[in-house]
């Protein structure tokens, strides 16, 4: 995963979870503006989240802090 997927993941995930709580679920969309300004990093997160570690579509915000914070250096909190 790349740097800046690690931290738009990590940020949104931080702000999800201070607005609506550790309950929260999100969707990888959620980290991506409504226009299509990146397409690659888009997919890059398709890949990370469907491909790669098979997640539903909505998902924990927590859970997919955690598996970003255990995939990534121990200084992205």
């Amino acid at each position: 995963m790349s740097k800046e997927l690690r931290e738009i993941f990590i940020h949104g995930c931080n702000e999800k979870i201070e607005k609506k709580g550790d309950s929260v679920g999100l969707s990888f969309y959620a980290f991506f503006k409504n226009n299509n300004d990146n397409p690659e990093l888009l997919m890059e997160a398709a890949n990370w989240w469907i491909m790669q570690h098979k997640l539903d579509h909505f998902e924990k915000a927590v859970k997919i802090k955690a598996l970003v914070l255990s995939e990534s250096s121990p200084n992205l909190t």
